[in-house]
């Protein structure tokens, strides 16, 4: 456990490092070409200075929800906080379409109203080129820290420095074309610049979307899953395996089918064993239930409604209760198995009779038991 919060306040500090460095950047870059675009008369740069402060913005968005998710579980959280992340991802893909349709409206207005269309100067070309440079190199780096430490949102945070970089070189284009002597090429520029937003938006969003209604992990994933646990002594089958995805991380809810004759600390041993093997050995695996089927409760006779322990002792006793020796029972073990109670019944070593006496009194034991449906079979054990 404190292992996995070391690991959580390394993984916070990185997304931090990284958020700084971008909001530098972008900063720099918004307050540039946005001022540049307007004196240089770009209106596609001026929609990338835009995007550029939507970078601010989504930087602002990493940093908080990178706060809560590097947070444990607790009371109100008893899975942790991963999923703060998942839904900053959301939102940061819904902000990036929004600005991208904002940016793609005013762009096709001002094709329909030649009037409207701007003139860029060279001084465009420069920012455009310094944009390209900085985002790139953003990109790299915050694409690298995102890998390591296995984060969603801060991946998504690098596809947004990249998206930058490549609007600019659309809006480089744009005005070197208007530039030329194509002066509806800067608004085209800008166009472009708002659909290649709007596509990383919705890249980003629909993922997020899908791990928030508790979209599982990839088969490859759930084969690897699947291989570990059947591997493992004692394991005969394995089915009802389900996966959740929260942030960079996962939780497994798995049901495995044993012996049906195991002892109770015999099974859960099975059960702890494959949950150490999967955190052990899948990396995106945060969290593991284990359910132990003594049979597959998917094809075989319900046993629900079956009374437990206290009530079908106090069924035995009247059964019994005519049956001499019967009493001098020291354990009964109950095998719940095909919709049915299977009785072992233990009597100390001197208790035991000789041959047919002993069949005897097994047998009248079956039979009496056997008259209520709640019963199956009944085994005799001494010592």
């Amino acid at each position: 456990m404190e292992q996995q919060v070391d690991e959580r306040q390394l993984r916070y500090q990185a997304i931090q490092r990284v958020t700084v460095v971008g909001v530098l950047v972008n900063l720099v870059l918004a307050a540039s070409k946005t001022s540049i675009g307007f004196i240089a008369q770009s209106q596609s740069l001026v929609a990338d200075g835009i995007h550029s402060l939507s970078d601010l913005l989504s930087d602002g968005l990493v940093y908080f929800a990178a706060k809560h998710a590097q947070q444990g579980p607790d009371e109100a959280h008893p899975y942790g906080h991963g999923r703060f992340e998942t839904a900053g991802t959301l939102g940061l893909g819904v902000l990036l379409a929004l600005v991208a349709i904002g940016i793609t409206w005013d762009a096709v207005e001002r094709l329909f109203s030649p009037e409207a269309l701007l003139h860029p100067k060279p001084l465009a070309l420069y920012a455009a080129l310094f944009s390209i440079l900085a985002n790139e190199a953003l990109y790299h780096y915050t694409t690298r820290v995102a890998r390591r430490i296995k984060s969603d949102l801060l991946q998504a945070n690098a596809w947004h420095h990249r998206s930058d970089a490549l609007s600019s070189i659309v809006v480089l284009v744009g005005v070197a074309g208007t530039m030329a002597g194509l002066p509806y090429l800067d608004a085209i520029a800008a166009i472009g610049v708002g659909l290649m937003i709007a596509r990383i938006g919705w890249d980003l969003s629909w993922p997020a979307f899908q791990e928030l209604v508790d979209e599982g992990l990839d088969e490859d994933r759930l084969e690897k899953i699947r291989g570990i646990i059947g591997q493992i002594g004692g394991v005969q089958d394995i089915h009802m395996l389900r996966t959740r995805r929260i942030g960079g991380e996962a939780t497994v809810d798995v049901h495995i089918m044993v012996e049906p004759w195991l002892s109770v600390s015999e099974g859960h041993m099975i059960g702890q064993t494959v949950i150490d093997s999967l955190l052990e050995e899948v990396s995106e695996v945060m969290d593991v239930t284990v359910h132990i089927d003594p049979e597959d409760d998917e094809v075989a006779i319900p046993c629900k409604g079956l009374p437990l322990r206290a009530a079908a002792e106090k069924l035995l006793n009247k059964q019994w209760a005519a049956i001499p020796g019967a009493d001098r029972r020291q354990r009964v073990v109950f095998h719940y198995l095909e919709g049915q109670i299977n009785v072992d019944v233990y009597f100390a070593l001197d208790d035991m009779a000789e041959g047919e006496e002993r069949k005897a009194f097994h047998q009248a034991l079956e039979a009496q038991a056997l008259q209520r449906e709640e019963f199956g079979s009944v085994s005799v054990f001494y010592g």
